[in-house]
């Protein structure tokens, strides 16, 4: 209703000429129609905090750079032992995706923290209230177009090439929204989702400084946590979790970067995640100097229809020995473009001694869903599956 009374006042005021009739073609960005507020009853503390950081530069000329923003949520009943820490910004997005949807919703922050879970949310170094240190962070890539935005994230438009689109693609039902603008520039809900996506800094060495800063964070948390991944950020994840084992008890991957050993991304190729996880070297057993030891090979045929072939490990494989007690579920989207290869995460590590239950979200009724779980129309109900997997596998 608010909408359609939104689109109605819009066409006054183009009639009027208060508003310039060549404004839709300059995509003029729809504001909020009122100040979205959630309840807060459930929480009984918050903090906000840095952790990591050190200071670089020569003499007199000290910055400080790599420092972490953490914020953390105590349920005020806690019902689970372990917290749940969010790795998350992969997407463009800072933690402010944690805490609403573009359509107003609440968002998993509260769902995880109403259930009775500590949740902690990270901007990652060099990302949204970390700082970013000109020369020392590289550069930045600007926040996505709203046309690259519209083919990956919400099914607005078909992808540019056919190099760049996938098969699940007409698949895509969960962004929120309806009439012909949904999913595209001009529809209130995705103009709002705009206004998150940041910039993206481009250091090289940026992956090791958030995973050494996630470390700090377990080691300051001082007891066992569970690490909720998702996209680009993920391997940070991954290489914190195999610093700290003893302070993970499990890993929830909701469509983590992949796949393993040579990019598939939207009709990418090249060498990426060359130890399987990440860029970064990581513990296996028999010890591994070079990754090129992992001997890896491609499968001669894809596990299924509309699936690429998954990079393996010759055997005998080696193992992950740090994330071996470590239980993963590694979920993906029926429409994502990660679809083809979000797999190939779980056969790795699976391979490599690591318990992981891959899932496909339509198997467990959740049909339809790009890659941003935590945007789209059944973002609760993908929380409330994690929620319950954890609660009958982690002990």
């Amino acid at each position: 209703m608010k909408l359609r009374i939104l689109k109605q006042a819009l066409i006054v005021l183009i009639a009027a000429g208060i508003l310039p009739a060549h404004a839709q073609k300059e995509k003029v960005a729809i504001p909020l129609t009122s100040v979205p507020t959630f309840s807060t009853a459930n929480i009984a503390r918050q903090g906000h905090f840095y952790v990591g950081g050190k200071w670089v530069g020569d003499p007199g000329k000290e910055i400080m750079r790599g420092a972490m923003y953490v914020e953390v949520w105590v349920p005020k009943k806690i019902r689970y032992p372990y917290p749940i820490v969010f790795v998350q910004s992969g997407g463009g997005q800072t933690n402010v995706a944690l805490l609403m949807t573009p359509d107003g919703r609440p968002g998993w922050a509260y769902d995880f923290v109403n259930r009775g879970y500590t949740v902690y949310m990270l901007d990652l170094p060099a990302y949204g209230r970390s700082a970013f240190v000109p020369g020392l962070d590289g550069e930045v890539t600007p926040p996505r177009t709203g046309a690259l935005m519209e083919e990956a994230w919400t099914g607005g438009r078909p992808a540019a090439t056919p190099q760049s689109s996938w098969p699940q693609a007409v698949k895509h039902t969960q962004w929120p929204g309806e009439g012909p603008l949904k999913g595209k520039m001009g529809d209130q809900i995705f103009d709002y989702y705009a206004k998150t996506d940041i910039q993206t800094p481009t250091g090289a060495d940026l992956p090791q400084v958030a995973a050494n800063d996630i470390a700090e964070l377990l080691d300051l948390i001082a007891k066992p946590v569970i690490l909720l991944l998702h996209s680009g950020v993920a391997p940070s994840g991954w290489n914190a979790a195999d610093m700290r084992p003893k302070l993970v008890k499990a890993i929830v991957a909701a469509e983590p970067l992949a796949p393993p050993i040579e990019d598939a991304e939207r009709g990418r190729t090249g060498p990426a995640r060359l130890w399987g996880l990440t860029n970064i070297p990581v513990h296996y057993d028999p010890p591994v100097s070079d990754p090129a030891e992992l001997h890896p090979v491609r499968q001669e045929k894809a596990d299924g229809p509309g699936l690429i072939p998954c990079w393996v490990q010759s055997e005998p494989a080696h193992k992950l020995v740090n994330l071996e007690g470590i239980p993963v579920l590694d979920v993906a989207g029926e429409a994502s473009y990660h679809r083809p290869y979000s797999h190939c995460i779980a056969k790795w590590l699976n391979q490599a001694g690591v318990k992981a239950t891959y899932v496909n979200l339509e198997d467990a009724g959740m049909p339809g869903n790009g890659h941003q779980f935590m945007s789209e129309k059944n973002s609760s109900e993908i929380a409330n599956f994690f929620m319950n997997w954890l609660e009958k596998n982690v002990r």
